[in-house]
C-alpha cells in the first residue's frame, strides 16, 4: 500500500504523506517521497511542490519507532542517510517547496519540513519541536544542521537538549514556520485549499517560476559558501535567467507598462 500520495496539476506537484495515525516515515516512505520529488522535478508543467499529511492531527510525527526498534545498526545508518540525500534533494530541486503544517510536526516530522523554503501552520494544529533527546538520540535527519542554519546555534541546542515542544504560534517568532493561519486568514476555505491558492500565486503566468527557482538555489547554495563562492553562483544563475522567455517577456512587459504574461520557460 502507498505511504504518500502524489497529485499533480495546475502546475503544483502536491505530497502527502499518508500513513495513519500520525504520517510516520519508514525506509518505504522515504523511498516514494524520493521518487514523487524527482518526478516533480523532471516534469516542466510543475512549478511548484506542496508538502501536507493526510488528515488533521498529523503533518508528520518522524520516522517510525517501531521499525526503528528492530532494526540493525547498519539498517538504521543506510536508513538516516538515504533520508538525508532525499530531504537534500528536495531542498536543492530549483522550484519553490511549501510544506503546509497541518498537524502535529514533530521529531522528523519537522526535519522534513526544515528542508521546505515555506513552512506554513493551521493555528491551534498541535505541536512542532525535535524531542528526540528522550528517545536518547538527536535529530538524526538534518534537524540539528538545518535548525541551527534557521535560528543559530545556542538556540537550536536549547530547544533539541530540552526537547521542547511549541505551539505554531510559538514557532513563528523563531522564523521555524513562516507564517500561522487561523479563521482570518483561511475566509472560511479549507486548511489545503488555502495553501494551494497560496501556492499558485508563484506559479504563471502571475510568477516567473522559473527566477523562483533559480533564486531558491542561489540562496541554498550561496548560504553553504562564501561570499565570493555564493555571488559566483548568484551571477551564473543569472546568465541563466537573462536567457529565458520569461525574462524577455519581464522586461518587455516593464518597458510597455503591462503585466507581464510568464510561462515558466
Amino acid at each position: 500500500m502507498a505511504k504518500i500520495n502524489l497529485t499533480i496539476a495546475d502546475g503544483l506537484a502536491v505530497i502527502e504523506l499518508n500513513d495513519p495515525p500520525a504520517n510516520t516515515y519508514s525506509y518505504e516512505m522515504m523511498q516514494e517521497i524520493d521518487a514523487a520529488v524527482l518526478e516533480a522535478r523532471m516534469d516542466a508543467a510543475t512549478h511548484v511542490i506542496v508538502l501536507r499529511g493526510a488528515g488533521d492531527k498529523f503533518f508528520c510525527a518522524g520516522a517510525n519507532i517501531g521499525m526503528l526498534k528492530d532494526a540493525d545498526p547498519d539498517f538504521k545508518y543506510y536508513f538516516c542517510l538515504h533520508a538525508n540525500e532525499t530531504l537534500t534533494r528536495l531542498e536543492q530541486t530549483p522550484k519553490l517547496v511549501i510544506a503546509a503544517l497541518n498537524g502535529h510536526t514533530v521529531g522528523g516530522g519537522l526535519e522534513v519540513a526544515l528542508a521546505a523554503d515555506i513552512r506554513i501552520a493551521r493555528r491551534g494544529a498541535g505541536k512542532i519541536g525535535l524531542p528526540e533527546v528522550a528517545l536518547g538520540v538527536l535529530p538524526g535527519t538534518g534537524g540539528t544542521q538545518r535548525l541551527a542554519r534557521l535560528v543559530g546555534k545556542a538556540r537550536a541546542i536549547e530547544l533539541m537538549a530540552t526537547g521542547r515542544l511549541m505551539t505554531m504560534d510559538e514557532a513563528l517568532p523563531l522564523g521555524i514556520v513562516t507564517e500561522v493561519w487561523g479563521d482570518e486568514e483561511l475566509q472560511g476555505r479549507s486548511f489545503n485549499d488555502a495553501v494551494l491558492d497560496y501556492a499558485r500565486q508563484f506559479t504563471p503566468p502571475a510568477k516567473a517560476s522559473r527566477a523562483v527557482g533559480r533564486m531558491k538555489r542561489a540562496v541554498q547554495s550561496g548560504a553553504e559558501a562564501g561570499m565570493l563562492e555564493g555571488l559566483s553562483i548568484e551571477r551564473e544563475l543569472q546568465q541563466l535567467l537573462f536567457q529565458s522567455d520569461d525574462a524577455r517577456e519581464g522586461i518587455a512587459a516593464n518597458l510597455e507598462k503591462r503585466k507581464p504574461q510568464f510561462q515558466g520557460k
